[in-house]
């Protein structure tokens, strides 16, 4: 019992960070269960709210994230006959929890990755929210013990092993990407895995060892749902739900503010958030004086225009140098670009002036088809359906617009064959992987993913944007943003990611997503009365794009990647070729994307 104690105390020492304002453990008599908390206080801040925090003398809870809904849950719990000691959301989760067991999930509006242990019926309940804002690891001790945490390095600090998963390094080697979306369990690391996110799992303690680990899906987006309404109706309601998200998220007993780069999904929801008065509110933002993909113009312009101070950062290459390993230690797995240390220095310009909570509009990108390459795929939607004049009407707008849309024979066989495309596309990465240049053929030949790969089949864009908001690209990005900000003891809060406003975009037309030559179509059209024209209705995607090819020619840069390859080549992962080659034979913009993740991986090793 006393070494539980001793090991909760080094795993919460880990995340500091991630609660600055208190901290607690509790063991019940039996000493069957440990849990520990690290308070970044945001809601009740009093003394009473703190955690590991009882309920009904039998439910205890550590718990991580918000949720936004719980003043109305409050309300409802004590027209049951339930009664409240604190004003805080973790008090509302256990009545909630007591009321209704695993089905108060479906009732909650928030971001979370919780653990109650009910002493009543012996057993612990882990819960993530719906798109896994909030992260829950979780190992299995060759001791018998079950340990779990919102970050690796907490359990990493009990001695667990840190091993690579060799197929993972190799993905994303050959693409910039982590994670198999086929096994969402498995984090970058053997021995160490994940609840996947809309999921819950039970864990009994036992005379020969705990419950095997078996998690629950409780909840999913319904793609087969169809909006009834008008389009004049559904550009309404959009900017009424948004805003209706917006104003949840901002409930805090914190300073509030948001990110805001020159893109209309920050700034619709800085203009929103506008609107509502809140005393000190800011927006943060990354500037790159002189770079062609700078987008200060656009934020000072939406700053004036909706009336709130704009604070800005400017990283520079010497920060990529001296902030990359704390932050790599703060994200534990792969990043992807520079792009993510721009993000971690906004959130550290809010600490700097006292923000504790920021709004960000991640997740649009992904709900309304805001990526470029989506629209090769919208394209082929339009095309397949015979809606060939509105086809070749958009692809043409595209490109007027500015963007390098490419259409050819190999278009029509995805929209004729969409499993076809799937297998191909597949078989693609898998080659990529396989003809990594410079990489250890012998640590391909072992380690090759293949059975791991997945891509989904493409009937229409809505099965495109289900898999990158489910299991692609946004789960990523989230892990991301979650460590950028509690690296900073900051939360990020996200409007777009309401489930029940994500569920009715995905039941709206791919068409009213992609109209006259524009991506968001009816995020701009629902917006165009809120922002100004020149943020509305811009045409080019940049969002906090610094420039990464520029400081990587930088010697300070070259001589870290050097590095990274005389480690990964003693490692067996590089080719010892690689050393004797100043650059590789690929364009500029490869190469340099090559040597991101050698020096990625060497730091992670």
């Amino acid at each position: 019992m006393a070494r539980d104690l001793l090991d909760i105390k080094t795993m919460t020492d880990q995340l500091a960070h991630r609660g600055p304002d208190g901290e607690g453990s509790w063991q019940n008599l039996s000493g069957e269960i440990t849990l520990g908390h690290r308070r970044l206080a945001v809601i009740d801040t009093s003394a009473a709210a703190t955690q590991p925090m009882h309920f009904e003398n039998r439910y205890t809870i550590t718990y991580n994230g918000e949720l936004y809904n719980y003043i109305e849950l409050r309300e409802q719990l004590i027209a049951k006959g339930h009664s409240f000691r604190t004003l805080s959301d973790t008090e509302v989760i256990l009545a909630a929890f007591h009321e209704y067991r695993e089905k108060c999930l479906l009732q909650f509006d928030g971001m979370f990755a919780m653990a109650i242990w009910d002493e009543l019926e012996q057993r612990l309940f882990l819960a993530r929210d719906r798109f896994g804002e909030k992260p829950l690891f979780f190992h299995e001790d060759p001791d018998g013990r079950f340990l779990f945490a919102s970050e690796i390095k907490a359990i990493w600090a009990l001695g667990v092993p840190r091993i690579m998963d060799e197929g993972q390094v190799l993905l994303f080697l050959s693409t910039g990407n982590t994670g198999y979306p086929i096994a969402p369990e498995k984090s970058f690391y053997k021995g160490i895995f994940q609840l996947p996110a809309s999921s819950f799992m039970y864990i009994l303690p036992g005379k020969e060892g705990y419950s095997k680990p078996e998690s629950i899906r409780y909840w999913d987006i319904d793609t087969r749902q169809k909006f009834g309404g008008s389009l004049p109706e559904a550009i309404r309601l959009l900017q009424e739900k948004l805003n209706t998200s917006v104003q949840l998220r901002l409930r805090a007993d914190v300073q509030t503010g948001t990110s805001l780069s020159g893109g209309v999904d920050s700034g619709s929801i800085a203009a929103l958030a506008s609107r509502l008065e809140i005393a000190g509110f800011q927006g943060f933002s990354a500037t790159f004086p002189g770079f062609e993909k700078d987008e200060s113009a656009l934020i000072n312009s939406l700053s004036k225009e909706i009336g709130f101070t704009s604070r800005q950062t400017s990283p520079a290459a010497e920060n990529l140098v001296s902030d990359f390993d704390r932050l790599l230690w703060h994200q534990e797995e792969p990043i992807g670009s520079a792009s993510v240390l721009v993000q971690y220095k906004v959130f550290e310009l809010a600490k700097q002036h006292g923000v504790t909570v920021l709004l960000d509009g991640q997740g649009a990108d992904e709900i309304l088809g805001g990526y470029p390459q989506y629209i090769p795929w919208f394209l082929q939607e339009e095309w397949r359906s015979g809606n060939w004049a509105r086809q070749r009407r958009e692809l043409a707008l595209f490109r007027r617009h500015g963007l390098h849309v490419p259409w050819g024979l190999k278009n029509y066989l995805a929209a004729l064959f969409p499993a076809a495309a799937q297998s191909q596309l597949i078989s693609r990465q898998s080659a990529k992987i396989r003809n990594l240049p410079l990489v250890n053929k012998a640590y391909i030949e072992a380690y090759h993913p293949a059975g791991s790969l997945y891509k989904p089949m493409v009937t229409g864009l809505r099965d495109l944007l289900y898999y990158d908001t489910t299991m692609g690209k946004l789960p990523e990005l989230l892990r991301y943003a979650d460590r950028n900000s509690m690296a900073h003891s900051r939360e990020v809060r996200l409007p777009f990611l309401q489930h029940e406003l994500v569920q009715w975009i995905f039941s709206l037309p791919d068409e009213w997503r992609m109209k006259d030559g524009y991506t968001k179509w009816i995020l701009r059209k629902s917006m165009e009365n809120v922002l100004p024209p020149a943020t509305c209705w811009q045409k080019l995607k940049i969002a906090f794009e610094p420039p990464q090819l520029q400081w990587m020619k930088t010697p300070a840069v070259q001589e870290r990647v050097m590095d990274a390859k005389y480690k990964l080549v003693q490692n067996n992962i590089l080719d010892k070729k690689i050393l004797k080659s100043e650059k590789l034979n690929t364009p500029a913009e490869s190469r340099n994307n090559f040597d991101w993740r050698y020096w990625v991986i060497a730091s992670l090793e």
